[in-house]
């Protein structure tokens, strides 16, 4: 991991200069898990408390941001990843990236909604199978708050009326898991064109 020290180490608490890991990942418009993950990787260099927290001064989130790089800000319409399996999140994100998209992971509805407060995306990609929200109460919480974004959800429970439903509810697409990466990819690009 990439721990660095402050300059006045021992100092009572870090000055406006410093960011916890809420604040940065509002910063960079991303999910905590995401900046941990980008922490844990040396994509973005953290100062690690002596009770284990971690936090980032401005200036380092601000370089990212610049960055060309993988998760570095793109002009590129803004996509909403909704699931719980972060491997899949991860999969998706990096797919859509080298697409040119900008990407927002969220795990649960808590972390969909803080999403949202920071900014509408473009599309959203919503898992219908979370915890502690079903994920048709969460797109009709969507609709409510910002009804024109276009939704594809996707769910491994699948029946024949899942695609009819999902249209029904609102949706834009429905895909079925196991599923293609690169079919919902294909779908994205078609609701939001680069």
């Amino acid at each position: 991991m990439n721990a660095q020290q402050p300059a006045a180490w021992g100092a009572a608490t870090p000055g406006p200069e410093w960011l916890t890991l809420g604040q940065a990942a509002r910063f960079l418009g991303v999910a905590q898990s995401t900046i941990r993950k980008w922490s844990d990787e040396g994509r973005i260099p953290a100062f690690y408390t002596p009770g284990g927290h971690r936090r980032f001064r401005r200036v380092h989130l601000e370089s990212f941001v610049d960055r060309s790089g993988p998760g570095g800000r793109r002009n590129g319409p803004v996509v909403l990843v909704v699931d719980d399996d972060e491997r899949l999140r991860t999969l998706l994100r990096v797919k859509l990236e080298l697409e040119g998209y900008e990407v927002r992971e969220a795990e649960n509805a808590e972390q969909v909604l803080d999403a949202l407060d920071d900014g509408a995306p473009d599309l959203v990609l919503l898992d219908l199978v979370l915890p502690g929200i079903d994920g048709w109460q969460l797109l009709r919480q969507l609709q409510e708050r910002h009804g024109s974004i276009p939704v594809i959800v996707f769910s491994g429970k699948v029946d024949e009326a899942a695609g009819s439903e999902a249209a029904e509810r609102g949706a834009q697409g429905f895909v079925g898991k196991p599923f293609d990466p690169d079919e919902l990819l294909s779908r994205a690009k078609k609701l939001v064109p680069l």
